[in-house]
Formats: structure tokens, C-alpha cells, sequence
């Protein structure tokens, strides 16, 4: 049976979405007309005022907000309420430059938590479930998020955050914890220690995870929920929008529905910035119509994905982002070809190979090139080595049956690729571009 957290919202018709979205639009237009000076001389210079937004018809007259503008406009520049009405600062982690500091009156937070419980119930979860919440807490978004989700569910909440490995599956055990949230690595490398543990699926309580902040593929989404016994749920959400929950999957799988009354999604052409029909492939883009300290429009979000109206099995009626498909700026351009890491992991998890690895590229001779190290498994590292470089070189070909050229394979001992707790490093560039 589906569960909802606020079924009124989340399967509200086209028509009464539709039309929240036109009301929420003109007033935020005119809240950041008034209350962001930034994004004020944008419009301006775009020569739109207020008055030219009559509904979200209209939206594609605004002008674009990018990461480099909230670099510039660091720290203060974007917020829309004075600081004495802020109650919060999250921030990104790691990007270069500046770090985004996004801003949150006590209204901002109780609609975001809002978002992360519709999603923790889409995932099955009720008051009478027990969440172990295993985000790092901090500036990073995803503890704080999932955690005031679930206190609105009435869930238990086990604030874990990330680490301690053990002491997480010992939580698990004794106060038999039924979800589990957590960036996919992270899940990885749980059901990895837990095997070394000598424990299996049947030895632990969880139905459920909710896995967000990294791209991860259909692949490693099998083994997650193989290895803890587990149906997998995506999460989606960036923390200049507030943070995981901005959409969320549901029993179906078939994409993630965006929270249509607090975020309005657009896919453009990254190249000439035109909205594109719905159901084309381009660079998701969204507008938050209910948030107040940090009201950002038309914030390119650089994902890569497609957006879809398919009626769903769920009963959810707000549109489905499908998973991202890489991002324009972390795709990587090798001697001319589009790679996305995604595309690697998916090679290698078909090869039967842990999703622990890295990508190093690097430019020798003018020249680049693409080197993947691999984690073998412990049954694999007692193979010999003509076993070895047999299994190198059925990953050559895979890799160049998927990519459309030949990267450099080097398996290597089980745990030595360095584990992360928070977001994989997969890829190192050391090209100097």
C-alpha cells in the first residue's frame, strides 16, 4: 500500500498544481525584486520587471542564476530576508572557489523536512519505523534533512551520521533500525563490512534505504539492496535549493517526483539556454517558489537528465525527473568523447567488480589518457596472474564497447582504494585544462 505524507499535495491534479505554481511564481518574483538587489539587476538588464510575470508561462522571460553568480555573490548577496529572520547556514562540500553558503528562516527548514518525510514515506516508512540517519551532519545538507524528516514522520531517528562503521551496524542490530539513509558508497562499503563481519541480509532488521548525494547506477543499486536485504530508493537535491528532498523516488522506481509546489523544473539546451519539450534529454534547471531566505530562479543545476508526465502507478502526480544521466560540468572530454563516470561503474559492475574505484586522467604527449584502477574481490586477488590480466582485458573491451574508446585497466588489491564516509572521489584529472 502507497503511502503519502501530504497525499492532498502529492497527488494533487495537474490543474490545482498548476496553479499553485502560478500564484507561488508572481509573488517570489516579487519578493526577489524587492529583496535581492543580485538578481534585481539581472532582471533589469534582461529588461523584465515583476509586472511581465503573470504565471509560470512566463518563467522562461527570467534570467538564469549559475554557480558562478552565488561564488560572486558570496556571502550575502542572494539572501532574500534579513539575517535577524535566519535561524540556519548549510553548505555545499567541495566545489573550487568559494564554498555556497544557502541561508533558512525556521519557515524555509519546516518545508524542506516537509519534502525529506514525503520521500522517507514513499520508502515505506511509518511512526512506527526506526531511521538511522547516516549523512554526515554539519554543513553538509543530507543529515540535518533526512533527520527532520524523519521526526515529522514520527520515525525513531538514530543520528549516526557518517563513520564508525561497526557502531553503524551495531545500531542496526540492537535498536533494529528499518531504514537506512546514507550516500550510496557509503551503503556499499556497510554490506561490504558486513560480510567481512560474517553477517548477511538475514542478519539485520533494515526494509529500506534512501541514497542520495552521489550519482549512482541501477547496477550498484542491485548490489546495495542484495547485499543488506533492502529496496534501494533514490533521493535527489542540492543544497542551493535546501537540500536532499527537492524529489524523491517512490514504490515504482521510474524516475523521482519533484515536489512540484516548491520547485519549478525546466530542461534547457545547456548550449543556447532554450526550454526544450518535455521527454528531451538537457540541463535541469529550477526555480524555488516557496523558499525565503534564499530564493534562487532559474538556478542551473548542471544535471543532465529528462523530464516525464507518465501518469504513475504511485498515484503521485507531480512530474518524475529521470536519474541524471552525468552533469555538463563533470563530464569528462577524452581525445573528444563524452565520458560519465556513471557509465564506467555500470562496465564494471556487469564484470562482477565492488563499485570501489577511480578514474585518473591525465594528458601526456599532448595526449590523453584514461586509466581506471578497479578493486578486485578477495576471490579474484588469489587468482593467478594470467587470470588477471585476462579479467584486464575483458574490462578493455567493455569499456570500449561502452565508451567508444580504450582506457588503461589496473585491478588492484581489495581496500586499497582509499574508502570515503561522505561522497566518492571517483575521478582525478590531472590534465592542466
Amino acid at each position: 500500500m502507497e503511502r503519502y505524507y501530504q497525499p492532498e499535495i502529492e497527488c494533487a491534479s495537474r490543474e490545482e498544481i498548476k496553479a499553485l505554481q502560478d500564484e507561488r511564481l508572481v509573488r517570489q518574483v516579487r519578493h526577489v525584486w524587492e529583496n535581492v538587489p543580485y538578481y534585481r539587476k539581472k532582471m533589469e538588464e534582461k529588461g523584465v520587471t515583476p509586472d511581465d510575470i503573470g504565471s509560470s508561462d512566463d518563467l522562461h522571460k527570467l534570467p538564469f542564476l549559475s554557480k558562478a553568480d552565488l561564488r560572486e555573490a558570496y556571502p550575502y548577496g542572494l539572501m532574500g530576508m534579513p539575517l535577524k529572520d535566519c535561524v540556519r547556514i548549510q553548505s555545499t562540500s567541495g566545489t573550487t572557489g568559494k564554498r555556497v553558503v544557502a541561508f533558512y528562516t525556521q519557515y524555509d527548514i519546516d518545508l524542506w523536512e516537509d519534502c525529506c518525510a514525503r520521500a522517507i514515506m514513499a520508502a515505506g516508512g511509518t511512526n512506527e519505523d526506526v531511521c538511522q540517519v547516516s549523512y554526515g551532519y554539519g554543513l553538509f545538507t543530507g543529515g540535518p534533512g533526512l533527520n527532520g524528516g524523519s521526526h515529522k514522520v514520527g520515525c525513531l531517528t538514530i543520528p549516526t551520521s557518517s563513520g564508525n562503521t561497526e557502531r553503524q551496524i551495531m545500531f542496526i542490530q540492537d535498536l533494529s533500525a528499518t531504514i537506512l539513509c546514507c550516500t550510496p558508497s557509503y551503503a556499499a562499503y556497510i554490506g561490504e563490512t558486513m560480510k567481512e563481519m560474517g553477517l548477511g541480509p538475514e542478519d539485520i532488521p533494515l526494509k529500506a534505504g534512501i541514497f542520495g548525494a552521489e550519482a549512482w547506477s541501477q547496477e550498484m543499486r542491485r548490489e546495495i539492496e542484495n547485499t543488506l536485504g533492502i529496496k534501494a530508493y533514490d533521493i535527489y537535491g542540492l543544497t542551493e535549493l535546501s537540500g536532499p528532498g527537492v524529489s524523491f523516488e517512490c514504490s515504482a522506481q521510474s524516475g523521482m517526483h519533484i515536489n512540484e509546489d516548491h520547485f519549478i523544473a525546466e530542461v534547457i539546451d545547456p548550449e543556447t539556454g532554450e526550454v526544450l519539450p518535455e521527454g528531451s534529454q538537457g540541463e535541469l534547471v529550477f526555480t524555488s517558489i516557496t523558499k525565503e531566505a534564499f530564493p534562487l530562479i532559474r538556478y542551473r543545476t548542471r544535471d543532465i537528465c529528462t523530464l516525464t508526465r507518465e501518469p504513475c502507478p504511485c498515484g503521485r502526480t507531480h512530474v518524475k525527473m529521470q536519474k541524471p544521466q552525468g552533469r555538463t560540468d563533470d563530464m569528462l572530454i577524452i581525445r573528444g568523447v563524452n565520458v560519465f563516470p556513471s557509465q564506467i561503474e555500470t562496465v564494471l559492475l556487469n564484470h562482477g567488480y565492488p563499485a570501489n574505484y577511480q578514474i585518473i586522467v591525465d594528458r601526456v604527449k599532448n595526449t590523453d589518457t584514461l586509466d581506471v584502477q578497479v578493486e578486485m574481490t578477495p576471490e579474484m586477488f588469489t587468482d593467478n596472474l594470467g587470470d588477471i590480466a585476462q579479467r584486464q582485458k575483458e574490462l578493455v573491451e567493455g569499456l570500449r564497447s561502452m565508451l567508444g574508446l580504450t582506457a588503461k585497466v589496473t585491478l588492484v588489491a581489495p581496500k586499497s582504494i582509499v574508502r570515503s564516509e561522505g561522497k566518492a572521489v571517483r575521478v582525478i584529472d590531472k590534465r592542466k585544462i
